[in-house]
């Protein structure tokens, strides 16, 4: 075999090129910076060892190929995760910390997983090489054992940033330096991500994007007042000052180069000024004037996150507000640049109340969209009286019409006022009629509409009264990954209400859940075992899992899953045990105890409780074994 044939060039190459291209990863610019550059330093020291073997003239054995290749799959992660976490929107990843944490740890336990399955005393290597992959292998073992920890203080920041009105401009100013927004410049980006955050989601996570609206509306108006006009040297900042007011180029039309009015995005992700755009489109042209790029359509949608920022840096500088934007400006629908037009609401409603079939479409695709954009519209679209008439368009025969209805109230219900007003329009059982018959996008987004109302603990039993529970199930089952998702959330929500529990134990759900936890490809793993853990409490919950022959798996999650799923795991496996001899002897069997043991020593503290009550009672059945 020559060797170019030989397997070890080929993975010793690509193992090369992942730490190349994890090395050449740029700087992490948000609040994930240390755990990441943690990772990017670690995975930099085990260069020398593949370059090294790469060079050997020695052939390696079947096993330590076998081993590479792991490492070379963990490496793979690895890259996935840092450049999950080196882009986007900041505030998202300052909010999402402890769940990036959790990446960071799974990526970092597959990493020494895999570096202990290399025996380096049987490698070619020089003692300076063996000794330095030795100690990475350490630092990664200690790595494993506990989890970067988290800057509290930035954790206290955040929290008093969404809670308090007026807040302490230290604050402000060390959340702008932790979350790198310091400039107009990083703010202007953060918006753009943000926008693009709120429309690939799709109308996801509301409370996430409700706390993120919070802190950038703060943040932006720290930066604004704080910083200079435009990103500069320290040595020209205090000439700024005395000069006049310079219009940053992003809020500049780059058609008409003029300070913009009305900005809208097109296709390409690029920002103009509405009539400009409108006129360059109306003339035939199929393109964006400044990337070149083919538009995939002509729909333009409004940037009220830069439209907002133009409105407070104009204030700043004491710039006339360009006159379409003073206009919006209403103390009824906001503070201090709201977006919303309540004429253009008014009219929507109107459509929505006394149009065709095809206008109510329209209207409420409208209303959806616009709901989508922001909190001032929410509430001023709520305010208007749409609610009742979304509601009413629920029971439409136009699927779309009804998709658009229940999208619409999905985005709306983001405001907790908001969940009262859709709840007492009666469209609890409506919604549920949806999440049955619907399309299968509504009936997704009648899942995530749910969810979202059994935050408030009341609308909990009315929703299970309602029978939402079977149909979500019936979704858990046979929807879209993110409709499976949708229901899984609603589903543990809905179950934190003791009487739900059952209801989803009579429908049937432990069965659904046991196939989802058994796929270990299907993604849906981590809501199983959420989901299970929570029923497991219940009577009846023990008692149908228990039957479901729940045990071998349980434990194996305990033995290779995540943090998380091996807590929620052990809080089951704890359930099933409690009172049961039975299921206790079953644990046993397939080496419950050696798995606990480690778990005990770990686990999270929650699962180092649960592993250790489990093992008392093995220890205390082993008792009454050699007693009898």
């Amino acid at each position: 075999m020559g060797p170019m044939e030989d397997p070890k060039d080929s993975v010793l190459s690509r193992l090369v090129e992942s730490v190349k291209a994890i090395s050449e990863l740029p700087e992490c610019g948000n609040a994930c910076k240390k755990m990441y550059g943690n990772l990017v330093r670690r995975v930099k020291l085990l260069s020398p060892l593949f370059e090294e073997l790469r060079d050997s003239e020695k052939e390696l054995g079947e096993e330590e190929v076998k081993g590479l290749e792991s490492l070379r799959i963990a490496l793979d992660s690895a890259k996935d995760v840092l450049g999950s976490v080196n882009g986007g929107s900041k505030l998202y990843q300052a909010l999402q910390r402890e769940k990036i944490a959790e990446k960071f740890h799974q990526v970092t336990e597959q990493i020494e997983v895999a570096l202990s399955e290399i025996h380096y005393d049987t490698l070619d290597i020089s003692e300076e090489v063996r000794e330095q992959i030795e100690l990475v292998h350490t630092q990664f073992k200690r790595a494993k054992g506990r989890k970067d920890s988290l800057d509290f203080q930035l954790d206290m920041d955040l929290a008093l940033a969404l809670k308090e009105k007026d807040l302490d401009p230290a604050i402000l100013k060390r959340l702008s330096e932790k979350l790198h927004l310091k400039t107009i410049n990083d703010v202007k980006k953060e918006s753009l991500a943000f926008h693009e955050l709120v429309i690939s989601s799709n109308g996801g996570p509301g409370n996430c994007f409700e706390e993120m609206s919070t802190l950038f509306k703060k943040i932006k108006e720290w930066v604004l007042v704080a910083s200079p006009q435009f990103d500069t040297s320290e040595g020209e900042k205090g000439l700024i000052k005395h000069r006049s007011p310079v219009i940053p180029d992003d809020f500049r039309c780059p058609i008409s180069l003029e300070l913009m009015k009305d900005p809208v995005i097109v296709s390409t992700g690029q920002t103009y000024e509405r009539s400009c755009i409108q006129k360059w489109l109306d003339a035939g042209h199929k393109t964006c004037p400044k990337t070149q790029q083919t538009l995939l359509h002509t729909a333009l949608t409004p940037n009220y996150v830069l439209k907002s920022l133009i409105a407070l840096w104009c204030e700043s500088n004491g710039v006339e507000l360009p006159k379409k934007q003073a206009s919006c400006r209403s103390k009824k629908f906001g503070s201090k640049a709201s977006d919303c037009d309540r004429a253009a609401v008014e009219a929507l409603l109107e459509k929505l109340a006394n149009g065709d079939p095809e206008q109510q479409r329209a209207a409420a695709g409208e209303l959806r969209l616009l709901a989508k954009r922001n909190a001032d519209n929410r509430v001023c679209i709520a305010d208007a009286g749409a609610i009742p008439l979304l509601v009413e368009l629920l029971s439409s025969l136009d699927p779309r019409a009804q998709e658009h209805a229940v999208t619409a109230l999905l985005n709306l219900s983001i405001n907790e006022s908001n969940k009262g007003t859709i709840v007492n329009a009666g469209a609890i059982p409506d919604i549920v009629d949806v999440l049955r018959n619907g399309s299968m996008e509504a009936r997704e987004n009648a899942a995530a509409t749910l969810f979202s109302l059994s935050v408030i603990d009341e609308y909990k039993v009315k929703i299970g009264a309602a029978g939402a529970i079977p149909a979500l199930i019936t979704l858990l089952c046979e929807g879209t990954p993110r409709g499976k998702k949708d229901a899984a959330t609603a589903i543990f929500n809905l179950s934190i209400y003791q009487g739900n529990k059952a209801k989803a134990v009579k429908a049937g759900i432990v069965g659904p859940l046991m196939r989802l936890l058994k796929d270990a490809g299907g993604g849906m793993v981590d809501e199983a075992l959420a989901i299970m853990a929570i029923l497991a409490s219940h009577p009846e919950g023990k008692t149908a899992i228990a039957q479901a022959d729940p045990i071998p798996v349980l434990v194996e999650v305990i033995r290779t899953g995540s943090p998380r799923n091996r807590e929620n795991s052990a809080a089951v496996l704890w359930s099933l045990c409690t009172g049961d001899l039975e299921q206790l002897k079953l644990a046993r069997e397939v080496g419950a105890e050696e798995a606990l043991k480690e778990l005990s020593e770990n686990g999270t503290d929650r699962a180092k409780r649960k592993a250790g009550n489990i093992l008392e009672l093995l220890q205390r059945m082993d008792d009454e074994e050699v007693d009898s």
